[in-house]
Order: C-alpha cells, then structure tokens, then sequence
C-alpha cells in the first residue's frame, strides 16, 4: 500500500494526537454490546478537536459589569483581555441563558477571529455550551478541596484529551461516539472515520474507526496496473486469497489481520468512488483544518446518498497549548476554526444535509484566567461550539465567577470547576443522533450520567 490504512484499533497512544493499532474485537471477542437500533433517516456527528487546551475565557468573553470589569482586571495587563473599545471582540449579544436553574439575560460577544461563527449564532445555527468540562458528578469547591469525586489526571494533556474523548473519567478503550455508533450504526466501514490523526472519540466495541488522510486519499499498491481490467483481476485474486484464509484459518490474529486488509480494500474502492463522483462546489480554506472538513463534506455526502444511517467523525488541529504568544496564536487559530467550520455547515447546506449534520468542538481543557508573562497555564472548565441546523442557538449554563480564589475557581488562577459535564454534553448530542435515555444512561455514559439531574441541555432539535 502506498498509504496506510489503519482501519482497526485498540490502543491510544500516551500524545495529545493519538494514533491507530489493530484490533481483534470484529473477531468477535467483544460480545456484550447490545444489538443495534436500526436508524430510519441519515444523521451524522462530527468533532471538531482543538488540540493543547482551548483559552475559552477568549473564545466567548461576558459583558456584564462585574465579570467585564474583573476579566479587564486580570487578563489585562498583559495583553489578553480583550476589549470592545481596541475591536477585539465582535459586536456585543445578549441572550438568556438556557440549562440554568434560573435563567436570566446575559450580555457576551466572540472573539474577533470568528466573524463566521457570529454571523452564524446570529442566525440560530449555534450554541454556546458554558463552562464545560470533565466530571465525575456535580461538584463544589469544598467537595474539589476535600478530593471528594474529583476526576484523575487534571491539566494533564494526554489524559484530559483521552477523557474527553471516552466521554468519562474512568479508564476506557471505547469513544462516546464509537458507542453511539456501536448502537445505532449500520455496521459499514464509513460509520466512524478518523482524518490526519487518530481520535479515541470513534472507537466502539463493534465498530472501529478508519483513519484516512486529510485529503481522503488511499491507493493500494500494485492495483493501479493498465488496462483497468488487470487492476480489477489482482484485487478480485486477493479478495479470493483472504477469503478462503479466513474461512479455514484458526489464528485469531492472522483472521483479523486479513479482515483489516479487505476492509481496507473496501475503503480504498469508496474513496475512489469519491474522488469521481462526491464534488463540493462550497469554497473551502486551504488550511489543514479547512481541508479535513472538506474530505468529510465529501463523505458525508456519498454515504447520505445511501439511505439511512449512523456516521461520527473526529477531526482536529493543533496549537492551542498557549503558554506563550497567545494573544496572536490564539487570534490565527481561531480564524481558522471559525473559517472552517462556516465553510463545513456551508457544504452541509449544499447537499441538503444542514439538518442531519452537527459539528462541535472538544478540547483538552480550558485555560488560567491568571495569565502567565503572556500567555496562560493548563485549567478545566471551557467553552465550547455547537453548530449545524437542527442546533437550537443560544448561551447554555452559565460564565463562572470570576473571582480568583472564588466559589469556581479550583487553584486559586482561574481553573474554573466545570458546572456542566462532558457526559450531559454528549448525551444532549446523543439523543438528538436517535439513542434513548436508557442507551445513553446505561451504555453510552455508563455509571455517570445519572449522577447529573439534568441530562438533556436542550441545545438540539428533532
């Protein structure tokens, strides 16, 4: 092959990107999954991973006196505070908060980088999921002081990024997404794609995720002989030569080594069935991001073309570990963020599939409200963006105090405790991609999200 394929995996790799090995669970090692629900319509999920620990204090910035006054305050002498006056922030909002005990108007506005993003909340077509982060159950700061059902490993990379991605705090060798898909997928080799690097987020039991390069590029060396009518021989002999194996070979290893190849074999055929016929007319960013974006656009809408299904996707891009410099690398970033993922939901429009797509972001953690000389230390709590058309737009949960040292505030800097957790946020995700309040409560987020009364944010539709 003259690229990899890796369409099997259990083992995520100790890295902030995290790579694919093989797997032996198709073999039928894992047999406690329930069976699969049969969808009735086409709908698929894709993550959008910021890699390093996005700043959410400047993703989405409050504008009421006393928080403004504070952020001003703290994040001001060196150079993060963004300010309305200097237009580093958008035009000021105001929204009622949903998914608060409370609800009440609370004025906010973006980031300067992401016009797209903004003109696309205005439109409904976003939420804003406040102050989120990796949980175990509710949880004060008395119980954070007193180590009372506090999550293991905060602020560290590789073990925020694989939470996150399990969508628990515990130990895990399966994805939230590849759970979902676990339950509701077809079983076919595009149910949970991977792009540029591998992603936990779509590993489940049954279904394993493929990882295919940013462009969605694949050949199979020594298949591209001339005329066409060899290339097609060769391949029908090695589908032959691995089916025959298979049928008679007792090593476990060796049949699930065969079965990955002519998956492989599988996926290399609708890749190339993509590159002919799955054209995007929408413009898309030349950036790494933007291209990954655009390579699932193009999948999407080969597969939706099919009927009925279930897809996750895990996408993702780097930088966002701002130690240093962040006041500019966090401004490019999100450029290319918002960018990307306008031009995304712009192709989802494109192929009438604006309804049955819903991109988000994840990311390690958030980030100090304290800044170092410029730049800030790794946190918890964070912002995070919800975007397609069945998103119902608007602010959910609540900004934390930003009092240093104050009711949310975990290390005395800024590490804001999460008031809502990764498992709610998936489960909100979750039931609107078809799994009921029992799959998600006793498959999906297993032991945890009953911890949470409230276990639908309410930031998606039908």
């Amino acid at each position: 092959m003259t690229n990899k394929i890796f369409s099997r995996r259990d083992f995520m790799a100790s890295s902030a990107k995290l790579g694919m090995l093989g797997s032996v669970a198709s073999m039928g090692l894992l047999s406690n999954v329930k069976d699969a629900h049969a969808a009735t319509d086409f709908k698929a999920l894709v993550c959008v991973y910021l890699f390093g620990g996005n700043d959410g204090n400047n993703l989405i910035v409050p504008l009421d006196t006393t928080r403004y006054t504070q952020y001003q305050k703290i994040r001001g002498p060196v150079g993060l505070a963004l300010s309305t006056s200097a237009k580093t922030l958008l035009a000021p909002r105001t929204s009622t908060l949903q998914a608060v005990t409370s609800p009440s108007n609370q004025a906010f506005a973006f980031h300067y980088g992401m016009p797209e993003i903004d003109a696309l909340y205005g439109q409904g077509k976003v939420a804003v999921v406040l102050n989120m982060g990796s949980l175990r159950q509710p949880l004060s700061k008395a119980q954070y002081s007193a180590g009372v059902g506090v999550p293991p490993q905060l602020f560290s990379h590789p073990d925020q990024t694989l939470q996150n991605q399990a969508g628990t705090p515990a130990v895990a060798a399966t994805g939230w997404g590849g759970r979902l898909v676990d339950l509701l997928g077809t079983g076919g080799h595009l149910d949970a794609v991977a792009l540029n690097s591998g992603g936990l987020f779509v590993e489940g039991a049954t279904v394993h995720g493929n990882l295919i390069p940013a462009n969605g590029s694949l050949n199979l060396s020594g298949l591209n002989a001339w005329p066409q009518s060899a290339s097609d021989a060769r391949k029908a002999a090695l589908l032959q030569m691995l089916n025959a194996s298979n049928a008679s070979n007792t090593n476990v290893m060796a049949a699930a080594a065969n079965k990955s190849l002519a998956n492989g074999v599988d996926l290399v055929t609708d890749l190339q069935a993509m590159t002919s016929t799955a054209t995007i007319n929408t413009i898309f960013p030349g950036t790494p991001l933007a291209q990954q974006l655009k390579t699932v656009a193009r999948l999407i809408k080969m597969r939706a073309a099919k009927g009925p299904g279930r897809q996750v996707y895990f996408v993702g891009m780097g930088g966002f570990d701002t130690h240093s410099q962040q006041a500019w690398t966090q401004w490019d970033n999100l450029v290319k963020v918002s960018q990307a993922m306008s031009a995304f939901y712009q192709a989802m429009g494109e192929i009438g599939c604006a309804n049955q797509v819903t991109s988000f972001t994840m990311s390690d953690f958030g980030r100090s409200f304290e800044p170092t000389s410029n730049g800030s230390d790794h946190a918890w709590g964070s912002h995070h963006i919800v975007l397609g058309g069945a998103v119902q737009g608007g602010l959910y949960g609540q900004f934390p105090d930003f009092t240093l040292g104050g009711p949310d505030d975990a290390t005395g800097r800024g590490a804001w405790i999460p008031q809502i957790s990764n498992q709610q946020f998936g489960a909100s995700l979750g039931r609107w991609f078809g799994a009921s309040a029992t799959m998600l409560e006793t498959q999906v987020f297993k032991d945890e999200l009953s911890n949470f009364s409230r276990r639908d944010l309410g930031f998606m539709g039908p």
